[in-house]
């Protein structure tokens, strides 16, 4: 008997581990330079968590679009040094030759405005990574959650690579990997409804990267 439920746990365990649709990696490793020149040939989809926001703030949704308030008494906004940081790393990325060939935000301010600070083009609200705080609104938690997963499962454009702003619990329960406020998640499409988790970049590593290249 005993046995039996052995391999009934090791069966479970199995097939839990087959539909994860990447690695599990919760802590951020150091940046790999050779990531660079990746990214450089485009076919990533890179997803960044908003910047750092104002944790004195916090959401108040009451009702539907509640969530695209700009004001900081009702819904978290980017702090002064998150905003700075995310024009850093737009310079860096751009100074790496990086190319990006769409960028797409949550439409909450945060993910909107870490986007355009990033300067890396034109910056299109998408509810497919909406916030799973407000996902009632949306047909629910598991509704969004297949929606982030075919978005980071679609191919950019030949050559470039696609900006993806959005937030941590999506990313949380979609991939799962838990970025910290504006980290930088890697992700190659198959563009057949699967991703691969391929690294990670966090804010403070983009300066060390720069100067290896």
């Amino acid at each position: 008997m005993k046995g039996c439920k052995k391999s009934s746990y090791a069966l479970m365990l199995l097939i839990w581990l087959l539909i994860l649709p990447v690695p599990v990696r919760s802590e951020p490793v150091p940046a790999d330079p050779a990531l660079i020149e990746a990214l450089q040939q485009g076919g990533y989809n890179l997803y960044f968590r908003h910047e750092a926001t104002d944790w004195s703030q916090h959401d108040s949704v009451n009702q539907e679009n509640d969530w695209l308030s700009c004001d900081g008494s009702k819904i978290r906004q980017l702090s002064a040094a998150g905003r700075e940081r995310a024009k850093r790393t737009g310079e860096f990325i751009r100074g790496l030759n990086i190319p990006v060939s769409e960028v797409l935000a949550s439409p909450y301010c945060r993910t909107m405005d870490t986007a355009g600070l990033l300067g890396l083009g034109a910056v299109q609200a998408t509810n497919e990574v909406i916030n799973l705080r407000v996902a009632e609104y949306f047909d629910g938690r598991p509704a969004v959650i297949q929606t982030a997963r075919e978005l980071l499962a679609r191919r950019p454009a030949p050559g470039t690579n696609r900006v993806i702003v959005a937030h941590g619990n999506v990313a949380r329960e979609a991939t799962p990997v838990y970025p910290g406020e504006g980290e930088m998640v890697i992700f190659r499409p198959d563009g057949k409804g699967r991703f691969t988790f391929v690294g990670r970049i966090a804010p403070g590593q983009w300066l060390q990267l720069n100067q290896a290249h």
